[in-house]
């Protein structure tokens, strides 16, 4: 380590310390900091990476968080990006960019995203269904797709839990995305008493959504599966199943819109940046594990809606099991691909 290296951990140390000395953090959240700064910072010295960036957005988080901490942000139900005076979004990509071994990562179906870029252009919706494996998913994508399709790196809305607006060490990263906040079946039930307080703010989210489709002009990600993909008892990343229930309400409330929406399955293979816990926790606050890795995307033809296998059964539950199936064997199958690239 050179003297500059030791002089910038020097410096994230004593602001460490100067945050839990201010009593703005709990001990949990401030153990949680540490632990993410070790490990990132791990990983980019095992990659020979360049540590100096680092630090200096380490450093930028840690100021991020004080703010947070001491005037708490809240969230609308739909959150549109923060720019001024702090650029959270640019924060969010550079933040992440140094994890995200770029020349070794990819993206399957450019023609596709061409695509899809005209038809927002044009004024028509495009629903995203797609799997989901870290809590930075959304930089990812916007990293992904920056240099060629820029309008849509920028420009997708995010259907986003819970948890990306109230953990501490994630919000200044969903400060800087568009997000339509709803609280997810796997969360509303925690804590009981707040149940209908939240079933409200789903209603608001749902009435912001749709009002945004009936603009027109937008994409919206989705993930049905309600939560992040996680290993298997062989330690195999599985694509979690998608909810049909999910799915179905998207159409419905495009078909409700009356502004022409398109639906195309979009599969993300990001696992490695940031895995997620072995098992879903209920609690708030997280230990992150981070590695210096590829990441890679693929986007699929566009979906029909009304004709896919198993479309022809009579019963409306047996058809919508049927489409939420067909999605997700999309996804997955597209998701084998990237993991063997």
């Amino acid at each position: 380590m050179d003297k500059n290296s030791k002089s910038d951990e020097h410096k994230i140390a004593a602001e460490l310390t100067h945050l839990a000395g201010s009593g703005t953090i709990s001990s949990k959240y401030l153990s949680l900091l540490r632990h993410f700064y070790e490990e990132v910072r791990d990983a980019l010295a095992q990659a020979n990476r360049p540590l100096q960036p680092f630090y200096d957005q380490f450093s930028q988080f840690l100021h991020l968080i004080k703010l947070q901490m001491q005037t708490p942000y809240q969230f609308e139900p739909y959150h549109q990006k923060i720019r001024k005076p702090i650029d959270y979004y640019r924060f969010g990509l550079n933040f992440i960019r140094s994890l995200i071994d770029i020349p070794h990562s990819s993206v399957l179906g450019l023609e596709i995203a061409a695509q899809i870029e005209t038809q927002m252009q044009n004024g028509e919706n495009v629903i995203l269904f797609a799997n989901h494996q870290t809590e930075t998913d959304p930089q990812a994508i916007s990293i992904l797709l920056e240099q060629t399709h820029p309008h849509l790196a920028e420009n997708i809305i995010y259907v986003a839990g819970e948890r990306v607006v109230t953990d501490p060490l994630a919000i200044p990263f969903s400060m800087g995305c568009d997000l339509l906040c709803i609280y997810s079946k796997r969360y509303i039930d925690q804590p009981i008493e707040l149940k209908a307080k939240k079933q409200i703010h789903n209603k608001h989210t749902m009435g912001r959504m749709s009002r945004l489709l009936k603009d027109g002009g937008k994409a919206i990600y989705v993930a049905p599966s309600g939560g992040r993909d996680r290993r298997n008892a062989h330690g195999i990343i599985e694509v979690a199943l998608f909810d049909p229930s999910s799915i179905e309400m998207f159409y419905l409330m495009a078909r409700k819109a009356k502004t022409p929406t398109h639906f195309y399955p979009l599969t993300l293979a990001t696992y490695e940046l940031l895995p997620p816990p072995e098992t879903i926790q209920l609690e708030l606050g997280e230990a992150r594990m981070a590695k210096f890795s590829p990441i890679h995307l693929s986007f699929s033809p566009e979906f029909d809606m009304e004709i896919f296998p198993g479309s022809e059964e009579s019963d409306k539950n047996t058809r919508r099991k049927n489409r939420a199936l067909a999605i997700w064997k999309i996804v997955n199958q597209e998701h084998q691909k990237l993991i063997a690239l």
